[in-house]
């Protein structure tokens, strides 16, 4: 495989990886954020804003975390037939499964582009344009014209109304590390399959 490839997989792998490590760690959040809303129920008055935290720590724990359980190989797998193939046979099924993965995770990225656009007031046309706009707007003009540039932001319709945007931005950064993920695993299958371990 050319050295190009394998930096790229041991890049992807190595960052992958660090991030993943950090992310286990966000467990520890969500269960102090629901004992806390245990003890409030209880003792004081109810909190607010500790469901909503629960649910995007969550979001963020299971996102970020996606492309290391996958690069560990945890992720869930049918082994009626796939256990009993050889190491060549599962790179050839990996090899082509993969495609499908990329294309959902490529809906699905496009998807969070176009939903963080729309949390940031950005209603209508391309949501790259709108980030490219809001982009060079930053760079040449300010944040201030920057902010101009954003429409209503969008907020959460609970009681405590966070902004949503945030959340958002977790889900672009968690897709596109698993589609980065996913084609380093691509390229390690297509190794195997000529006899080459990445």
């Amino acid at each position: 495989m050319p050295r190009v490839i394998r930096g790229f997989v041991h890049g992807v792998d190595a960052l992958n990886y660090f991030i993943g490590r950090i992310a286990m760690y966000l467990i520890f959040a969500l269960i102090g954020v629901l004992m806390w809303s245990s003890v409030s129920k209880t003792f004081f008055d109810p909190t607010l804003w500790t469901l909503e935290m629960a649910q995007f720590i969550m979001v963020a724990y299971y996102v970020l975390g996606g492309p290391y359980s996958i690069q560990m190989g945890s992720n869930v797998r049918m082994d009626l037939f796939y256990g009993n193939w050889s190491i060549r046979q599962k790179a050839w099924m990996d090899a082509f499964t993969v495609l499908f993965l990329m294309f959902y995770l490529g809906v699905l990225l496009y998807g969070a582009i176009g939903s963080a656009a729309y949390s940031l007031g950005h209603f209508d046309g391309e949501p790259f344009v709108f980030f490219w706009d809001l982009f060079t707007t930053f760079v040449t003009e300010g944040p201030s014209a920057a902010k101009d540039k954003m429409g209503f932001m969008e907020r959460s319709p609970t009681a405590w109304r966070p902004y949503i945007w945030p959340l958002k931005a977790i889900m672009i950064v968690g897709v596109t590390l698993m589609l980065l993920q996913v084609l380093a695993e691509f390229f390690r299958d297509i190794g195997r399959i000529r006899g080459v371990e990445i």
